[in-house]
């Protein structure tokens, strides 16, 4: 523990270090990455869309990072270690450093909370021209932050709320798109590692997407479905402007999100007409550690109700991040009933697993579609 203290005190200590001791070194690789605190010169994004990373740790026995590969760090004589990744993917990325064994969050470098903990993130360019998820000079919402008492958990909770560049000169009612995370996250999710509002921000403003109001809740709750139909939607309902119905209200999630959406969106049906299932699907097989889901009531309903559902959902809408993506099974056998039923819906299917990229590409896609 001594060894591993004073290593993450040599770590933090590399942010003000890291300019003197690169110039000493020669010239830095590439560039700052997006995501780098203050002051702090890694990591940094080369050519190939590659990320160096530095920290010094002279008393640390072996460093990697982890991006979902580990990397093994090589110690210079002073006690720095380095290593330059592979190409990654562009967008939003989760990484570690483990030192002698023990994964971290790199000082260097922000933080988000992902994997059930406070994990450093780094951001990799999207390709030139791809200006979808990057800030512009165009009208610009607000996320704000709305605290709540909850009686479904008998505590505070908070929301995040996006309300489009038109709301504050306005006194029109929006329509509202409730968005979930997945699990091992939080409300934060979608504001932070998702860039909600840059997304809508740039979408409102090529008039590509009808201005909304978009709810992103903390999906961490004893009962979700209590949480959003009996605190979120009367609270949102009663607070901000917006429009009341099934016809203005959409819902969406990824991955646990996901099946929150779905869960919730068969067993009220009457609140919802957009909904969007993001890398999810019903579990196939119960899994180690994870309860045993009762899903063939939610098929049943669904096929004792089929043109109900099909006339009710003007969008039924799927997305998944390829083979490699960790639902990919559960989601094709789920769909494959849904074809068996006879439930219309559209998926879309883009690369990069299970990951935050793939998310954003979804909300993009899926923003376009609600309210039209």
């Amino acid at each position: 523990m001594k060894t591993l203290l004073a290593s993450l005190f040599l770590m933090g200590a590399m942010t003000l270090s890291a300019q003197s001791a690169g110039k000493a070194a020669g010239e830095l690789p590439g560039n700052r990455s997006a995501l780098s605190v203050r002051s702090s010169q890694y990591p940094r994004i080369s050519a190939g869309h590659r990320a160096s990373f530095k920290i010094k740790a002279p008393e640390a026995k072996r460093v990697q990072i982890d991006l979902g590969r580990k990397y093994d760090m090589v110690k210079d004589a002073e006690g720095y270690w380095t290593c330059t990744t592979d190409s990654l993917g562009p967008g939003f990325h989760y990484y570690f450093l483990i030192v002698d064994g023990v994964p971290v969050a790199d000082p260097a470098s922000e933080s988000f909370f992902g994997c059930g903990v406070m994990a450093s993130g780094i951001e990799i360019p999207y390709p030139e021209g791809d200006t979808r998820f990057a800030l512009a000079d165009v009208p610009h919402g607000e996320i704000r932050m709305k605290r709540y008492f909850s009686k479904t958990a008998n505590d505070w909770r908070r929301m995040f709320v996006y309300t489009p560049p038109c709301y504050e000169k306005s006194t029109a009612a929006y329509p509202v798109l409730y968005l979930q995370h997945g699990g091992g996250e939080d409300e934060r999710g979608w504001s932070q590692q998702g860039l909600t509002d840059i997304i809508m921000d740039n979408l409102i403003a090529r008039k590509e997407a009808v201005p909304m109001i978009i709810v992103m809740l903390d999906g961490n709750s004893k009962d979700f479905n209590s949480e959003l139909f009996n605190d979120c939607i009367p609270l949102v309902e009663k607070t901000y402007r917006v429009k009341t119905g099934r016809a203005s209200r959409a819902l969406a999630g990824l991955s646990m999100g996901g099946i929150q959406t779905l869960n919730a969106c068969i067993t009220h049906p009457e609140y919802f007409s957009y909904i969007g299932v993001f890398s999810s699907g019903w579990w196939a097989q119960s899994r180690h550690g994870m309860p045993a889901h009762d899903t063939e009531k939610y098929y049943e309903k669904l096929k004792a109700h089929k043109d109900e559902f099909n006339q009710g959902f003007k969008q039924f809408w799927f997305s998944m991040g390829g083979e490699e993506d960790i639902a990919y099974r559960n989601c094709q056998i789920m769909l494959k009933r849904f074809d068996e039923i006879g439930i219309r819906y559209t998926y879309f299917e883009t690369p990069g697993g299970h990951t935050w990229p793939v998310w954003r590409e979804s909300l993009y896609r899926f923003a376009q579609l609600l309210f039209k």
